[in-house]
């Protein structure tokens, strides 16, 4: 008799049992040097997806992303002042208005002084006139004018939207003249607001920090300098940015027979603002982060978000999304949960992306990842042996320090695990982390005690008594038996004459 043959519903859930089991075992088991280039690059763009999910579910990406929002809303006056501030040093003051109106408004510009008064050419003398003729900037000086008229008005850009801009702008504007008089206040205010900038910065870091797994964040010296360079680095763009609206500006007479030779300059043009943004998020994933990242997985993770990032700009600032439902409910207060909803969106697509990077260069690391969440007591006793015998053995051989990296592959055990490791042997002060002679942003790992002393019996036993026993048992009371067992047993194996000093093994 034939044995009947499963039905197509049927054979789709076998498929998909199959699809699921190699996708959480399998596919975390194959190895790289029997497969083709390609099968290689698309297993490690599946696992890279795959390790996005679930990091950004295990380390819940969402709360960072709500608690960098709180401090952007502490920082955001504090950080556009100082950008003001150094804007007005470079005589770009107006470009910044126009480009923060720009931004928030979707390309309908708002200005504080603009509402008063007709925009001085004068601010924008950076711009070279042999390049831009005078006449192209005062075209859009004048049209930027008319656009902001236009915006007052209420044709073109949302009432709430309107009044958060200029509310925005007057504080920064009234910011600016205060810390610019002197005396002991004014000495506070720019203190107050360099320390508000710097926690921000710093949130920002440790986040990153937190994404790939870095214990240690950058030294008081460093973050002064870095966040500095970061901070130094937006007007820049900014400039950039608006150098390319007016070379696309379409009354530049000197750059029409330009487009006629060359037809694709304009879209090669609209592409320029979409690529400030990915040059920026791959700067910012690769060097936020206290640990080497390399160029090619922040750029990946620049490009990703970037363009999910763009999208969502481009559509939140079109008015198509949760406007109608937010002014029926809040009215004129709208702007307020707009701006919160898009700064913790913008922030959770940010820290997405530090995902992604960490994915795309860690992915090779994840091997065994289910036998390593799993892994036995007696099996992680060994890879903690075998790891702190070769920190304790280049030691003694006078050789330099390894990093997890290289200790992991050195022990052939997997990254993850042994970073736990590492971690609870510097929390056991057993072993000490060093700056790495390559990179001083990479930690080696070198041993804490006297090695003459570090023995495979004082090891275990260390790890043995880690962590807490202060618990409510009378250990002579019922179960006082049962606490000497367990003790002599301890003694007959830590206490051993067959002792073995790790540098020996």
């Amino acid at each position: 008799m034939e044995e009947e043959k499963p039905g197509r519903i049927a054979l789709l859930k076998i498929k998909f049992k199959e699809l699921m089991s190699f996708l959480s075992y399998d596919i975390w088991r194959q190895n790289p040097q029997t497969l083709s280039n390609n099968k290689n690059i698309l297993y490690n763009a599946i696992k890279t997806a795959i390790l996005t999910v679930r990091n950004t579910k295990e380390q819940n990406i969402p709360a960072s992303a709500r608690s960098l929002t709180y401090r952007t809303i502490l920082s955001i006056v504090p950080l556009l002042a100082i950008l003001f501030a150094i804007a007005r040093g470079f005589g770009i003051e107006n470009i910044l208005e126009s480009t923060v109106s720009n931004f928030l408004t979707n390309n309908d510009p708002i200005s504080v002084e603009s509402v008063t008064s007709k925009p001085n050419p004068s601010s924008f003398e950076i711009i070279p006139s042999d390049i831009f003729p005078p006449d192209t900037v005062d075209i859009w000086l004048a049209e930027t004018h008319i656009a902001t008229i236009d915006a007052i008005d209420g044709s073109s850009v949302s009432e709430q939207t309107r009044d958060f801009l200029i509310l925005l702008l007057s504080i920064i504007s009234q910011s600016l003249s205060g810390a610019q008089g002197s005396g002991l206040f004014a000495g506070i205010g720019i203190v107050l607001f360099l320390y508000t900038i710097m926690l921000l910065f710093n949130d920002i870091e440790n986040s990153f920090n937190r994404i790939w797994q870095v214990g240690k964040g950058r030294n008081l010296r460093r973050k002064a300098s870095d966040y500095f360079a970061f901070i130094l680095l937006m007007p820049i763009l900014i400039v950039v940015a608006n150098t390319i609206n007016i070379i696309n500006f379409p009354q530049n007479k000197w750059l029409e027979t330009l487009r006629e030779l060359y037809p694709f300059l304009p879209r090669l043009l609209d592409v320029i603002p979409y690529a400030i943004i990915l040059v920026s998020l791959t700067f910012l994933y690769a060097f936020m982060p206290n640990t080497k990242v390399k160029f090619m997985n922040a750029f990946i993770a620049g490009i990703t978000a970037g363009t999910v990032f763009y999208f969502f700009q481009a559509l939140f600032l079109s008015g198509l999304l949760w406007i109608a439902h937010y002014n029926a409910i809040y009215g004129t207060f709208a702007a307020i949960p707009l701006m919160l909803l898009w700064i913790h969106t913008s922030w959770f697509i940010v820290l997405v992306g530090a995902e992604i990077s960490y994915a795309a260069q860690n992915v090779g690391k994840f091997s065994f990842e289910k036998e390593t969440r799993n892994i036995s007591r007696r099996y992680k006793d060994f890879f903690t042996l075998m790891i702190t015998s070769i920190i304790v053995q280049r030691f003694a051989e006078d050789k330099p320090p390894l990093n997890a990296d290289q200790i992991s592959q050195r022990c052939k055990s997997p990254a993850r695990l042994t970073k736990n490791i590492l971690n609870e042997l510097q929390s056991m002060k057993i072993i000490s982390p060093t700056p790495s002679l390559d990179d001083d942003r990479i930690m080696a790992y070198l041993p804490a005690l006297d090695i003459n002393h570090l023995s495979v019996n004082y090891l275990m036993s260390r790890l043995d008594k880690r962590g807490s026993e202060d618990f409510m048992i009378e250990m002579e009371g019922d179960f006082q038996e049962h606490w000497d067992a367990l003790i002599e047993q301890r003694k007959r194996m830590y206490e051993g004459k067959d002792d073995v000093l790790l540098k020996d093994l």
